[in-house]
């Protein structure tokens, strides 16, 4: 990392440590003035601050949605912003669906709501690979929803995804 974005960033984390709502303002320009993974440390410096976290998610555009998603896992460990998860689930985009179903979203997601975000990354030719925890997840009603899709994909002609195949 360059000297001034090395030095961008270590005032963005004091600010940010210092009135957590600073992130707000810092967050959009992190990465192109603070290099990669400068969101990630300001989303550390914010040590918890949920309210704060939740506002920036919604406030956010997609990149600034998938930064939190992607390390939500680091920044809180009782599932209190799995409604954050949620959300990325109900979109279109392939991004944030795939990182609802990181590391945070497989440990705190109910089980209809993990179902329904693997079958989700089907539908959106997302790789099941991209899912964490799976093979902890998998049941046998998860195998029974595949097992439909892909009866449903044979009975229209189309192929079955591969990694469909293998789970059911």
């Amino acid at each position: 990392m360059k000297e001034p974005a090395r030095e961008w960033l270590a005032q963005a984390v004091r600010q940010v440590e210092a009135d957590p709502y600073a992130i707000h303002g810092l967050f959009a320009q992190a990465e192109r003035r603070g290099g990669p993974g400068a969101r990630r440390a300001l989303l550390g410096a914010l040590h918890g601050d949920h309210a704060v976290l939740h506002g920036l998610y919604e406030a956010g555009d997609s990149g600034e949605k998938l930064a939190i998603l992607t390390v939500l896992h680091e920044l809180d460990s009782g599932g209190t912003e799995v409604g954050l998860v949620e959300d990325a689930l109900r979109t279109n985009d392939a991004r944030l669906v795939a990182a609802a179903l990181g590391p945070y979203g497989s440990a705190w997601l109910d089980d209809h709501s993990f179902r329904q975000g693997v079958l989700k990354c089907v539908f959106m030719s997302i790789p099941l690979a991209a899912v964490a925890e799976l093979d902890r997840r998998f049941d046998a009603e998860l195998a029974r929803m595949l097992s439909d899709y892909a009866a449903e994909l044979r009975a229209a002609g189309r192929p079955v995804p591969s990694d469909v195949l293998e789970r059911s």
